[in-house]
């Protein structure tokens, strides 16, 4: 019986980790955290970015759907310094636009408008503004570029097409 009990004691501190095996594993983990936290977060903030580019997008074409079901111009409107955005009808008379929306852009990021042209831009309630015509097409005076960035100064433009039938997600604004 003796020995029986000498066997599995044995057996027993076979198997068990020493301290040094835990603090070793231990540091281990440290250092791959500590590898892997700036790519994860950097992956992370160009996932916010590329999240609020989609989102624009899908305003601009709830827009661009509305004012051909309608049959009456929507406004896209940006607010630069309040860091938000909304579609409303260009003539939403006394009752207002019910169907108005109004969004935010995310905290970690900065939307700007981009004139590139010369001429006379698209306004709505004193804002830079794309108008979508009742036909569906951007109208020649609003702005051909927005500008997303984060930052660490990434960005994504969102940049008239050529046709001017929308508007599509660039990484280098041209």
């Amino acid at each position: 019986m003796k020995n029986s009990f000498h066997a599995s004691r044995i057996r027993h501190q076979a198997c068990a980790f020493t301290l040094i095996e835990l603090i070793l594993v231990l540091a281990l983990l440290v250092v791959i955290t500590s590898i892997a936290a700036p790519a994860m977060s950097k992956f992370i903030r160009g996932r916010a970015l590329d999240s609020e580019a989609r989102r624009l997008i899908a305003l601009m074409h709830a827009a661009q759907s509305r004012a051909v079901s309608e049959g009456m111009p929507m406004m896209f409107w940006v607010d630069e310094k309040a860091g938000g955005y909304g579609v409303e009808a260009e003539t939403s008379g006394q009752n207002g636009d019910t169907k108005a929306e109004e969004l935010t852009v995310d905290s970690t990021l900065q939307i700007a408008v981009l004139n590139v042209g010369t001429g006379v831009q698209t306004t709505f309630k004193n804002l830079p503004a794309i108008r979508f015509l009742a036909d569906g097409t951007v109208d020649e005076s609003s702005p051909q570029t927005l500008k997303l960035t984060d930052s660490d100064g990434f960005g994504r433009w969102l940049a008239e097409t050529k046709l001017r039938t929308g508007y599509e997600i660039n990484d280098t604004g041209q």
